[in-house]
């Protein structure tokens, strides 16, 4: 089949989803009802903002592989589905550096020649550009974000059909890929049920026709929901694409949270921790069928006490650790706040997930670094800089401002 998912033009970013619209071309209600986890879109370049090109290109994959000192976690290099190992492109970092696996240039060049397909893994780490746009996009969308790029050469496949557990856009950087979409053997896969063990079930559908084929060129996008099977081979030159990859939190999250924290609560009551008869075997259950039920009424009376508060408050432990806050520059940083006068301004250290937690004394700052506390003197002037992004020192007092920087919730400026 031709292409037949397309979508119509957006002439601007969209307030509040300054990444989500670079990557796009429809509004983003219509994404999150239509499209979310259903149904693969493609967006031509035409058809969006524009400036895609800022956020990669060949010159930066040969600075990352050159110049960067990466390492193995940081790169893997595939041909026709087959990945090489470590030791094939790395090599140790010569005098003083006494890292055995950093990236091999030389070794890059042949097997890049050869055919293989460069996959340059955790750019959201690594790479100026992406770092911010991933986490606008994560910020976007509610889910976290990761960033890979994949390099191949002309008329290559890096990696056979298979299925990702995690949403993806792809953004076409340089030369052209055409793509081959085919529908799920396994709808909606979690992240502990990769394609690999579906192996027979893939290679089935692989044989099929495609539910989509077409070409991206430079600039185009490409979204796709968690387990549509997908292949690609680059065209007449080396191709660049990037994949930004969306870790989304499911209903199986919000279920494993309900239990670890009913398992706790059903703790506390006596006849859970009850000891199973002596002098006879608890995997029989013959003998144990009685304290199962006994277990599970517990449970059951705990699960139904929850609230929804509580699930929201566990998970969102997770949804901070899963992405980390703005850069910041230590030594810059420090240097600030002592530095730091009456007439100064902060602003809120960008992507922190910070929310005002009260205790006995006053309140904690809890954010994506490490809780901050503020006492009852300071709660009115911590909560106005929460709720405006900015404040002045002589709003805040110097020695809390000069804390706030320190401990990097708040930068200069």
């Amino acid at each position: 089949m031709t292409e037949s998912i397309t979508s119509s033009r957006v002439s601007a970013p969209l307030r509040g989803h300054s990444a989500l619209s670079r990557v796009i071309a429809v509004s983003a209600d219509d994404f999150a009802s239509r499209y979310w986890g259903r149904e693969p879109l493609v967006s031509r370049a035409d058809d969006l903002p524009g400036a895609i090109g800022e956020l990669f290109s060949v010159a930066a994959v040969d600075e990352l592989v050159s110049r960067r000192g990466l390492r193995a976690p940081f790169l893997r290099v595939a041909k026709n589905g087959t990945t090489y190992g470590d030791r094939d492109f790395t090599e140790g970092g010569g005098v003083g550096a006494t890292v055995a696996d950093q990236v091999s240039d030389d070794k890059l060049l042949r097997l890049f020649a050869g055919g293989a397909t460069l996959v340059l893994q955790g750019l959201h780490r690594t790479w100026p550009a992406l770092i911010g746009f991933s986490q606008q996009l994560a910020e976007d969308l509610g889910h976290p974000v990761q960033a890979n790029a994949y390099v191949t050469p002309a008329q290559n496949t890096g990696f056979s059909d298979h299925y990702d557990v995690h949403d993806v856009f792809v953004i076409q950087v340089s030369g052209e890929k055409t793509w081959r979409v085919r529908p799920p053997v396994h709808s909606a896969p979690l992240r502990d049920e990769p394609w690999s063990g579906r192996r027979v079930a893939v290679e089935q559908a692989a044989r099929q026709p495609p539910l989509l084929e077409f070409t991206l060129s430079p600039g185009d996008c490409l979204y796709l929901p968690r387990g549509f099977l997908h292949s690609a081979t680059a065209l007449g030159g080396v191709s660049t694409h990037l994949t930004l990859g969306v870790h989304v939190w499911t209903r199986r999250h919000l279920a494993d949270e309900l239990l670890a924290l009913a398992v706790a609560k059903a703790s506390r009551d006596q006849s859970l921790r009850t000891s199973l008869p002596a002098l006879v075997d608890a995997s029989d259950a013959t003998v144990v069928g009685d304290d199962v039920e006994i277990a599970r009424a517990a449970l059951m009376r705990a699960l139904a006490d929850l609230e929804v508060a509580d699930v929201a408050q566990a998970i969102g432990a997770k949804v901070r650790r899963s992405q980390r806050a703005a850069p910041l520059s230590p030594v810059t940083q420090t240097l600030d706040a002592a530095e730091l006068g009456e007439h100064d301004g902060i602003r809120l250290r960008e992507h922190l997930a910070a929310t005002l937690v009260p205790t006995a004394e006053g309140a904690v700052v809890r954010s994506r670094v490490a809780d901050f506390r503020v006492t009852t003197d300071e709660l009115a002037a911590i909560s106005q800089l929460l709720s405006r992004g900015v404040a002045t020192v002589s709003d805040l007092g110097l020695e809390l401002a000069r804390r706030l920087l320190l401990a990097g919730l708040a930068v200069h400026g």
